[in-house]
């Protein structure tokens, strides 16, 4: 089965877009609007009085802030959430759904952002949850099932064993997997939030190529995406969230990205990111000085072969690559969550003492890991207590954890990161995307790291929590802590890395530094299809996380 083949964009439908500034979107030919809608948490107003319109045939991009009110919104729409005022109606008929399987029988289909499937279960078993195919008597038809599967992913560019459980596969493979789902089924709507976040450029193309597929079919889609480039490629309308308001509808071919990012940020760009643009920390990579940390001949089987770098107070080290290529990897081994099974890693001069995530914390190192929802917050936990749980033991005397020490900390990193919360105690699984992320970052920070890895810090987030997490690490950078930076985002690595090491396979495959640190140099690395190293198994490259 061929991947779907693009389909021209269909013309807009209904009434024309209303000049810049409306408080109303269109609502003409409407296959899903929401009319007035409203909703409101504890000590929160997360939408007021919006209203929103999907057209059928056409791709509209919805974005704003984290804490604008886009997931909220997409909540209501698919049935997680109730509003507590207005409503919805869905090809112009009043509609109420009271959970999610109400709005995917309605023909409402969701890709999240974060993969939400069943990760003991096997590929087809997540394909199909829900809606198996049946035989005679009534039981699973797992031949057909896993045919049916195998012929829908193939489409997709995906080679799987359809009964090979999803957690054996990557972060990038299992989004994959998750698009298949939602477009497999008969939907009239497809809600597509940060459906790129994991994908490799190829896997993006196969994307766009099924949004046209969905289009010329008459599907409307829905878009949630920080990518701007993205956005204008693929989207004909875009609706403008901020601060649980709604602040403009209309087309996007006609709004430039200077007019569209200061709406959604109520302020100007350059208000918020205090760095300019040669980089994040600006440090000269001077050969003379010693490294903070030294990683020599990392090996894990299947995983990493020779892996050598250095980091030095002050810099910011990119480390780039394509999905599989070894950097989160790289990143768990410096810190202590990967075993490997031999090479060195020194801080400070000092070979790091003893194995283990502990070890590598008292050496000075932290990680913010890709994955921050299975790997690093806890959801039912509070602001508070997320920020101080790794500094729990320095917090401790006698076994007594001092409350107003935890406070004085919290309130610190609050203000210095500019976490929106309640309050401390909101729980940290309520807050935005881009929230979370800085609360880990407040975790970490607090225990006043030597050196810090950074696995894709702004993936998911807006354009302003993405402005603000680059002008932390320049900061962080000045004050001369060593910065590993990780990011699939290419004119991210170029800006805001001083060298930049591109890994293949799980091996070292060049390195950047200096003039040579530009997206050219960058891509000829990257594109060199050149066996990698010998030693490097290449299903580490298939299955890569």
């Amino acid at each position: 089965m061929a991947p779907p083949e693009p389909v021209p964009h269909a013309p807009a439908r209904g009434r024309t877009a209303r000049p810049e500034g409306v408080t109303a979107p269109p609502t003409g030919d409407a296959v899903l609007e929401a009319r007035s809608v409203s909703k409101r948490f504890p000590g929160v107003v997360a939408l007021d009085d919006v209203s929103f319109a999907l057209r059928a045939g056409e791709t509209h991009a919805l974005v704003g802030e984290n804490g604008a009110g886009k997931s909220t919104l997409i909540k209501i729409l698919t049935g997680v959430h109730q509003p507590d005022g207005g409503g919805l109606r869905l090809g112009g008929r009043s509609v109420s759904f009271a959970r999610p399987a109400e709005a995917q029988r309605a023909g409402i289909s969701t890709i999240h952002q974060e993969v939400n499937l069943v990760p003991l279960m096997s590929v087809a078993r997540n394909v199909f949850l829900g809606r198996e195919p049946r035989n005679r008597l009534g039981l699973i038809d797992f031949a057909r099932m896993h045919r049916e599967t195998t012929e829908l992913l193939d489409g997709f560019g995906i080679h799987v064993d359809p009964r090979k459980p999803l957690r054996t596969l990557g972060i990038g493979t299992r989004q994959m997997v998750a698009l298949a789902r939602a477009v497999s089924v008969d939907a009239r709507v497809v809600i597509m939030d940060e459906p790129t976040s994991s994908l490799e450029p190829r896997e993006v193309e196969t994307l766009f190529h099924v949004i046209g597929n969905l289009r010329g079919r008459g599907v409307a889609v829905l878009y949630v995406s920080h990518r701007m480039d993205e956005l204008y490629r693929i989207c004909d309308r875009v609706t403008v969230l901020r601060d649980g308001r709604h602040v403009h509808t209309g087309d996007l071919a006609g709004l430039d990205r200077t007019r569209l990012v200061p709406m959604m940020l109520g302020r100007d760009l350059s208000e918020i990111r205090r760095t300019g643009p040669t980089g994040f920390g600006g440090a000269e990579h001077d050969t003379a000085r010693t490294p903070v940390l030294t990683a020599t001949g990392l090996e894990r089987r299947h995983q990493l072969h020779d892996v050598s770098l250095s980091l030095y107070g002050g810099e910011v080290l990119g480390l780039g690559g394509l999905l599989g290529s070894g950097r989160s990897e790289t990143a768990k081994a410096l810190a202590g969550v990967l075993g490997l099974d031999s090479g060195d890693i020194t801080v400070g001069g000092r070979k790091l003492r003893g194995t283990g995530p502990v070890a590598a914390i008292r050496a000075g190192i932290s990680l913010l890991p890709e994955d921050r929802k299975a790997e690093g917050i806890v959801p039912g936990l509070s602001v508070r207590e997320n920020i101080v749980l790794a500094a729990m033991p320095r917090l401790s005397r006698f076994g007594v954890v001092s409350r107003r020490e935890q406070d004085r900390i919290v309130d610190i990193f609050m203000k210095r990161l500019r976490i929106k919360a309640s309050s401390p105690e909101q729980k940290v699984g309520e807050l935005s995307g881009g929230n979370q992320q800085k609360v880990l970052l407040a975790r970490w920070l607090c225990l006043e790291p030597e050196v810090l890895l950074l696995d894709e810090p702004t993936r998911g987030i807006d354009v302003g929590a993405k402005a603000e997490v680059q002008g932390l690490i320049d900061e962080l950078a000045r004050e001369g802590i060593a910065v590993l930076l990780i990011s699939s985002d290419i004119e991210e690595l170029i800006e805001g890395a001083d060298r930049i090491v591109v890994l293949r396979g799980g091996s070292v495959a060049g390195e950047l530094a200096g003039d040579t640190v530009t997206e050219s140099h960058l891509l000829d690395v990257l594109a060199d299809h050149s066996p990698a190293p010998a030693g490097t198994d290449p299903a580490a490259q298939e299955d890569p996380r």
